[in-house]
């Protein structure tokens, strides 16, 4: 059952109006010189050039597209053509050819060590640019200009970037930090409903895990979600940029205290072990990323209630949340339960035979554990 009693000590932290901007730091203890900062606004999208062009000032840059933004916004962001890279949309993009090909235009551009990469997409993007700046020449600068939620809410910083490998997502990457992020909700306005939907999977993510990221603020965000379903609904700036600020802030506060995943960080992996196992098995096809995580959410929330790790009211009132949220639990007849187990054997938190997961233990709160006696279990229990 939600208890929306709680919400009534919500601190969402920005109250922001029409034409302001809301500025974050992400601030990497262990290397300052790495920090940067969070842009966040709905301004018109020839200001957004303006600025980008103003960072990037004496420099050559190369600036790589999602296809469907290109074709949405190219014109209105008014990019040099020969400066333009545009990457084909999916997960299945996200591939060794076409990091040679971004390798090349760079190449082909002459950019020097001075000069710069911008990523203007969702994750894939964001991923394989910040992947080829990290590359070429040993590291350029690069900028993040997220135009999915779920970009903007999880992906766009903390420097995680990567292409997938036949043998699993994400096997070759580096961290490696933006010079800055450059976040405009414009962008969201155009996002169809299962991209929407997708990014609110990585937000309930955060909802489970706020305790344990050791943010100098305490947000609630799952009371905040709990009670602001209408205006997730209908998209409301006031609400999405609220929530985007507290993801944020709460990404932030875990990249500040662990950069490359020695610890802490492994947290923002709640959901993902199952999750991007689910993504391989079904070749990225069915299912968007953020729905995996959701799906992955459920199987730990399951995991955690047979092994007495959470309570049955936390369990319930996770279990409501996503369910509001329009996540539906569906029929696995089509999962190879051998070959999903194998994938998550191969997870990068795994050490090839015991599976290790983040798993919710109260409110907010999450553990790491090795898995035993796996099973594929998602039903609500009653």
């Amino acid at each position: 059952m939600i208890k929306n009693e709680r919400a009534l000590g919500v601190n969402t932290g920005v109250n922001i109006g029409v034409n302001m901007e809301v500025t974050l730091k992400v601030d990497i203890k262990e290397t300052p010189s790495n920090s940067y900062p969070i842009y966040i606004n709905n301004d018109d999208l020839k200001d957004l050039k303006t600025k980008l062009d103003d960072e990037t000032k004496n420099k050559k840059r190369l600036v790589i597209f999602s296809e469907k933004v290109y074709k949405l916004y190219g014109k209105i962001l008014g990019f040099e053509k020969s400066e333009i890279f545009v990457l084909k949309d999916g997960e299945k993009e996200k591939n060794i050819k076409n990091f040679e090909k971004i390798i090349k235009k760079a190449i082909s551009l002459k950019l020097s060590r001075k000069d710069i990469i911008i990523a203007i997409g969702g994750g894939v993007v964001g991923d394989m640019a910040g992947f080829a700046a990290a590359s070429y020449m040993r590291g350029i600068d690069f900028i993040q200009v997220p135009t999915t939620l779920l970009a903007c809410v999880d992906s766009s910083v903390g420097g995680k970037t990567a292409i997938d490998m036949p043998n699993g997502k994400n096997f070759v990457g580096a961290f490696y930090q933006p010079k800055a992020v450059y976040i405009n909700t414009n962008f969201l306005k155009t996002l169809d409903e299962k991209q929407y939907q997708s990014g609110f999977g990585e937000v309930i993510k955060y909802a489970f895990i706020e305790k344990s990221c050791n943010a100098d603020e305490n947000y609630d965000l799952l009371s905040y979600l709990e009670i602001n379903r209408e205006k997730y609904l209908t998209r409301d700036f006031e609400f999405l940029t609220n929530v985007i600020k507290i993801c944020l802030k709460l990404k932030s506060a875990v990249v500040s205290q662990d950069e490359k995943e020695k610890g802490l960080r492994k947290i923002l992996n709640l959901g993902h072990t199952f999750g991007h196992a689910l993504e391989e098995e079904t070749k990225y096809k069915r299912f968007t990323h953020g729905y995996c995580v959701v799906l992955g959410l459920m199987y730990v929330f399951n995991y955690a209630l047979k092994n007495n790790l959470c309570e049955k009211n936390y369990y319930d009132e996770a279990f409501t949340l996503m369910s509001i949220y329009g996540y539906e639990i569906p029929k696995f007849w089509f999962i190879n339960k051998k070959r999903t187990l194998n994938y998550m054997k191969t997870d990068k938190k795994s050490d090839g035979e015991n599976i290790t997961f983040i798993l919710p233990t109260k409110q907010g709160e999450v553990i790491e554990q090795t898995g035993k006696n796996i099973e594929f279990d998602l039903e609500y229990k009653q």
